[in-house]
This record gives structure tokens, sequence and C-alpha cells, in this order.
């Protein structure tokens, strides 16, 4: 993959020309795309901005994010040809930051289940998940050094996991939603895709002009507690022993790592995800599902057809068991600094019909905590797993943070 950090500091000391590593990024997708098919468009040639933080870096956006200089298709049919005339606001944030928006990543309709025929660029027969498929693929292919996705469920955890890339789904409207495809407006987050976590703690802390997001010189030892979330049903044999090797590497490296059992009320938090999502989505794609039905894609219209009755009364119910569980979140993280758990209950499964399991995402999507997905173990098949890192809500560079240390401590082990 492509460090975003490394080619900073090679752009820094002159070593490396902005305009050469963006030409570095159009080589690699021109000799990958058309096997990964990470890209819907991209450009040909394109030329560095003279200044920012993130000039030289190119970048993909999820085609669910308006630009300007694109069209924003969407995954679906419905919206073919659409051409946004103003670029999203994170977006916006990249180009003044300096980077180059080199093309469109590919997405699942609306960012819902129905597969793209993006594959995973570690195996070919599996998937790179969803919904957030091309911008993992992209980064995991060494394609890019950065891209945009969004998360409603679990679309930029579990297909960084399964493409071996660094991501963080921050903090809940830590980056703005404005001409985004709406599916959850209490869901739906922004993250970022990068090679590792110093990278995706240089994007995030350009795109937002926030400084204490970068990291430390040295990262002191966090109190990690390991949760597992039997909740969520089980969980295979490559994602247990990606855990177990995150949080002894993490231990003998000096952080504090303990088990946590976490309270009743996240069990009923996990279980509402889906009201709140789905009474949402009702009401985010009522013009698609009214008047295009026939074209909107096969699962997710079948998914709308099964919730079209959720009472609002069950809504108010699922998000006032959120905020019980958001409330719930303070006194575990007074015991510990960090959470740890599961990206994905295994390795990306095997073909393209699937984007995989997000049930191990929702809950923290639902509570609006920055999750950091490390990448933790290559199993049987060439096959990514990673783990995830959950800090405080607003507490982003403590996350980033956390993550690093856990990266480090699973390089040394």
């Amino acid at each position: 993959m492509i460090s975003l950090a490394d080619l900073q500091r090679r752009i820094a000391k002159g070593e490396l020309s902005a305009d050469s590593a963006v030409t570095q990024s159009l080589e690699a997708i021109a000799a990958q795309d058309k096997t990964i098919g990470a890209f819907v468009c991209h450009r040909i040639a394109a030329h560095a901005p003279a200044a920012g933080p993130l000039r030289g870096i190119a970048v993909g956006i999820k085609d669910i994010i308006d630009t300007a200089n694109f069209s924003t298709e969407m995954g679906s049919p419905i919206y073919r040809g659409f051409h946004p005339r103003a670029d999203a606001p994170v977006v916006a944030m990249l180009k003044q930051a300096g980077a180059t928006i080199i093309g469109k990543t590919t997405t699942t309709a609306f960012a819902a289940n129905d597969p793209t025929a993006t594959v995973n660029p570690h195996n070919h027969a599996h998937t790179p998940g969803g919904s957030s498929s091309g911008s993992a693929a992209a980064v995991g292919a060494g394609m890019i050094p950065l891209a945009l996705g969004t998360q409603t469920g679990g679309s930029v955890i579990r297909p960084a996991s399964f493409c071996g890339a660094a991501a963080i789904k921050p903090s809940y409207r830590l980056l703005p939603t404005v001409g985004v495809k709406c599916f959850s407006w209490s869901l739906d987050t922004v993250g970022l895709f990068a090679a590792g976590i110093e990278d995706l703690a240089c994007g995030l802390s350009a795109m937002t002009g926030r400084v204490e997001l970068l990291l430390p010189s040295s990262v002191a030892a966090p109190r990690i507690g390991v949760v597992t979330q039997d909740f969520a049903g089980e969980v295979e044999k490559a994602s247990v022993d990606a855990l177990q090797t995150a949080a002894r590497s993490a231990e003998r490296a000096g952080a504090g790592v303990r088990a946590l059992a976490l309270p009743p009320i996240f069990a009923e938090a996990w279980r509402i995800h889906t009201t709140v999502q789905q009474f949402e989505a009702h009401q985010a794609l009522a013009w698609e599902y009214r008047e295009r039905y026939d074209e909107m894609a096969p699962l997710l219209r079948g998914r709308l057809d099964e919730s079209r009755d959720i009472p609002p009364a069950d809504y108010d119910e699922a998000q006032a068991i959120a905020a019980q569980a958001r409330a719930a979140l303070d006194p575990i993280f007074e015991e510990v600094d960090v959470l740890l758990t599961y990206s994905a209950p295994g390795a990306p499964p095997r073909g393209l019909d699937s984007t995989g399991d997000p049930r191990l995402n929702r809950l923290w999507t639902l509570l609006g905590t920055p999750c950091v997905n490390v990448p933790t173990l290559m199993v049987e098949g060439n096959l990514p797993v990673g783990v995830q890192v959950i800090a405080p809500y607003g507490s982003d560079a403590k996350a980033l943070a956390a993550a690093r240390f856990v990266e480090q401590a699973l390089k040394r082990r």
C-alpha cells in the first residue's frame, strides 16, 4: 500500500514532486483496476496543487458523495450520468488541503447490500466488503494512499478489515454529510481509508484543520478493555485469533489489557440499530422507492419492502434506547481508555454475491464513537483480518493514538 505520511515526508524533503506522487497512483490504477474494479471513473492525467498538506495525495471518493468534476451515480441506474453542480463539503475540505481527487470508487447501490463487481485485492475470489467496496479495495491494492467511504452499519470498518487497510469511522458528525446520499441521518458517517494509522491521522487532520489529531512522537500505553459482543452472534476462528493476537501484543508492549462485559443495554442498542436505520431509510429513499421502484437494486428493495410498516413509536423507542446506551458508555470509559473488539465476523467471505455481515459494527455506529480498524493478521487464502479500536465520542485523537499503539505492538510480535 502507499503511505500518505511517507509521501508527505518525501515531498517536503524534495525527494519526490507532488506531480510524481499523483502520477504513481495513476499508473497503479492503470495497471490494476481492470482486474480489481475499484473505480467507477477516474482521471487519466492530473497535476497536483502547488500548496497544502495533502498536495501530491491522490484521493478516491465513494460514489455516493457529490463531486463537481465527476458524475455521482450512487451505484444505481436511477442516477446514471447524474452530475452534481457542487462538491460535497468533505470533498471541498480535501481540495482545500491540496489533495487531488483522482476518481470515484464503487459503492453498493445507495450504500446498502447489493454487491458491486469489485474484487478483494488480496484474493480475487473473495469480497472486498461493502458498501465502501471500491475505496477499501483501491487503498488495499496500493492504487491510492487515501479514500473516502461512509458507514451506516459497518461500511468502513468491515471492508477495511477485508482489504487489509487501516480505516477510521470518526465520531458522528466530525465530518459533514451534506452532499452525501442519505440512508439514515442518525447513523451515516463519512470515514477514511489509508495504509496505516499515521496516514489516517495525517489525512483527517489535514481535512479538518485539527492538529490535535496528529500522532504524538511517542504513544503512551493505553488501558484497553476487550469486548467480544457475544449478543451479536458467533465469530469465526480468524477473528478470534486476530483479537487475541492484538490484545496479547498490546499487553506485551505495556498496555493494561482486561476483558470487559458490556451491560445489557448494549445488547438492546445493538438490536434496535436496524429499526433506526430502516425507518430513516424509508424516508431518505422515499422518492426512489415510490417513483423508481423497479430500478432499485433487489436486495435493497427487499429490505425496504420488509420494513415499510415500522411504527413511529418503535422508532422513538429505539432512539431512546440508543440514548441510554450512549450514556452507559461514560462509566465504562472511566475504567479503560479504549475498547478493542472484532472488525468483522471473520475473513472476507468467498464469492461476490455478498459484502459480508456488519453485525459487529452496528452498535458502535449507533453510539457515534470513533472506530479505527487496525490490520492484524493474514490468514489462509492470503485474506486479511483486522480488529477495531473504539474511544469515547469526540475522542478521535485518543482512538488514533491507541490504534497506533496496537499497530506498532503487532509489528513487534
